[in-house]
C-alpha cells in the first residue's frame, strides 16, 4: 500500500508541475473608482439613497418616540412615519431597518421586547400608508444603545425612540 500510495503522490506532483502557468505579460489596468457622491458642481447636496438624504428627505423625521412601556403610535409618530412614507414612495429602490429601542429601567429581555414591539409598531403603520413589508427590517437593541446617558426622565425620554436607517 505504501508503494501505491508513492506513486500516487509522484503522478500528482508530476501533474501539477505539467499545469504551471506563466504570469502574464502585463496587468490590468486598475479598476475605476466608484462614484458616490454628486458630481463636484458646487452643490453639497447628499445622494439620494442615504441616509443623509434620507434624514433630509423626511426633514430629520426618522425618529419617533414612546412613553413608558408604550409602543403605540401617537399623533406626532404618525406625522412622522407619513413623512417617512412619502420618500419612501418616492425612492422605491431605499430599503430601511427601524431600530426599537427603549430606556435603561427594566430587564434587558423585557426591553429587548418592547424594542421589537415599538419597531414592529412603525413598520405596521408604514405598511398601512402603503409601503411593501420587504422593505422594511426590524431589530430591536432593548436598552442596549441609549443616545442619552443619565438617570432622569429627560434622558429616558430620548432612550425610548424608534429610529428608521436606511439600508443598502
Amino acid at each position: 500500500m505504501n508503494r501505491a500510495f508513492t506513486t500516487v503522490l509522484l503522478v500528482s506532483a508530476a501533474a501539477l508541475s505539467a499545469c504551471k502557468k506563466e504570469p502574464p505579460a502585463s496587468l490590468p489596468p486598475e479598476p475605476e473608482p466608484t462614484v458616490t457622491s454628486t458630481p463636484n458642481t458646487g452643490s453639497t447636496a447628499p445622494v439620494p439613497g442615504t441616509q443623509e438624504h434620507f434624514v433630509q428627505g423626511v426633514n430629520g423625521q426618522n425618529v419617533i418616540y414612546f412613553d413608558t412601556d408604550r409602543y403605540n403610535i401617537d399623533s406626532a409618530d404618525a406625522a412622522a412615519l407619513q413623512t417617512q412614507a412619502q420618500y419612501l414612495s418616492r425612492y422605491p429602490q431605499v430599503n430601511i431597518t427601524i431600530e426599537g429601542h427603549a430606556d435603561e429601567r427594566g430587564t434587558r429581555e423585557y426591553n429587548l421586547a418592547l424594542g421589537e414591539r415599538r419597531a414592529n409598531a412603525a413598520k405596521n403603520y408604514l405598511v398601512g400608508l402603503g409601503i411593501a413589508a420587504g422593505r422594511i427590517n426590524v431589530v430591536s437593541y432593548g436598552k442596549e444603545r441609549p443616545v442619552a446617558l443619565g438617570s432622569n426622565e429627560a434622558a429616558w425620554a430620548q432612550n425610548r425612540r424608534a429610529v428608521s436607517v436606511v439600508i443598502n
